[in-house]
């Protein structure tokens, strides 16, 4: 079997119609927009990918390269996330496995995962969480930001949070220790609180250590700055995260095996992506925490099925391939649909004194106040799209001649 033609489709995924209004819109901006690559064999079979994080397709010399080459020539290879998937796809096809096969023994049928959302207000965080718990996840990953106050968020998701439901934190890799002990400490108070991400700088070794020394929920680490395996020697994280590049994926997964340390797959795409990740984390020994894939953005997929999510898993597919079948009008159609637009806005701050912040768009929170992220309690923001008003028409004409502005 040889690779005798390979297509990059750009697609634009249908959000779901929780983020039907301009806020959500505004939010979610960009997160539509994905590439699907479709793999051809000589003997007919085809193989497809999807992937978000990177919609660009991938370089035409690339491309070039493969055409005329076994799939398996490029096994554990380190492409673009949607070519190198479609490949697997496409060999798994070919034998008639499922894709964990190509990788290793088969050590778990299902996979913890996760739930996601971007950033929002308190009130609308809790409708988040409850809307993941209504559709059986037990995890929510959520980034804080610092146009709103972390605490305040997690209080209001414990009003809808079950027993047993857990929020993983993602504090961004910005922060100093004396910023983010106060607010771990918090955080830690919380039932529902059950990891936290990226608390301080990456680079900070001696800061991560420090803050696990003092705290109880796990830490995660995303980007190792020392490759992984130094930061695990010198036990600066609970649980590492990988993702990405499948043969760095495997690789990184199989040392936190054999070292014993908990592991957790993020790569962003729509169901292809979910099946290609339970087909990763079935055979690697420590990816026993929580998958994140944004398969539940959306309010349809360009597969006939999803993966189902009951008591916050997902099973492991069990047919040839990524064990999903392509919708190819779905396909096509989410390759004509138009991505999401840019809105223009004047983003606003409600500090807990009474004073408002103006930006064009998103704020720099930091740069505005001088102040680390998470430091302002009581925060919040809001989207102002112009509605004709004297105001809005006041603080935009100041906002074009002094820049961001507090008042």
């Amino acid at each position: 079997m040889k690779i005798a033609a390979i297509e990059q489709i750009p697609i634009a995924m249908p959000f779901a119609r929780r983020y039907d209004d301009h806020a959500g819109r505004m939010r979610m901006y960009d997160m539509d927009q994905h590439l699907v690559t479709k793999v051809t064999a000589d003997n007919g079979l085809v193989g497809y990918g999807n992937y978000e994080d990177n919609p660009n397709p991938a370089p035409q010399t690339q491309i070039d390269a493969l055409i005329g080459t076994s799939p398996f020539d490029h096994l554990l290879n380190d492409y673009h996330l949607a070519l190198g998937m479609a490949l697997y796809d496409l060999m798994g096809k070919h034998l008639g496995v499922p894709c964990y096969k190509l990788f290793g023994q088969k050590i778990r049928d299902r996979v913890p995962v996760a739930a996601w959302t971007r950033p929002c207000p308190p009130d609308v965080f809790a409708a988040e969480v409850q809307r993941a718990v209504d559709q059986g996840y037990r995890v929510f990953k959520m980034h804080s930001d610092a146009r709103y106050d972390v605490i305040e968020q997690t209080r209001a998701a414990e009003k809808v949070a079950p027993p047993g439901f857990k929020l993983h934190w993602d504090l961004n890799h910005n922060r100093t220790l004396g910023t983010v002990l106060p607010i771990v400490a918090e955080l830690e108070k919380s039932p529902i609180v059950g990891f936290i991400e990226d608390p301080v700088v990456w680079s900070d070794i001696d800061g991560w250590r420090a803050l696990r020394e003092k705290v109880k929920v796990p830490l995660i680490m995303h980007v190792p700055q020392l490759g992984g395996i130094q930061e695990v020697i010198r036990g600066v994280a609970d649980i590492y995260m990988i993702g990405g590049s499948i043969g760095n994926t495997m690789l990184s997964g199989f040392a936190y095996g054999k070292a014993n340390i908990q592991c957790l797959i993020q790569q962003c795409g729509n169901t292809l992506m979910k099946a290609f990740t339970m087909h990763q984390a079935a055979v690697l020994p420590t990816a026993s925490c929580h998958t994140i894939n944004l398969d539940d953005q959306f309010e349809s997929d360009i597969t006939t099925e999803k993966l189902p999510v009951v008591e916050g898993l997902s099973p492991v597919p069990e047919e040839p391939g990524l064990g999903v079948t392509i919708d190819e009008q779905a396909l096509a159609a989410a390759a004509e649909r138009a991505h999401l637009p840019a809105y223009d806005y004047i983003g606003v701050l409600h500090f807990a004194g009474g004073h408002k912040g103006y930006s064009l768009g998103k704020p720099d929170v930091d740069r505005m106040t001088g102040t680390e992220e998470g430091r302002l309690a009581g925060i919040q923001h809001e989207y102002w799209i112009d509605d004709g008003s004297e105001e809005y028409a006041r603080v935009l004409k100041r906002l074009k001649e002094e820049g961001p502005f507090i008042e």
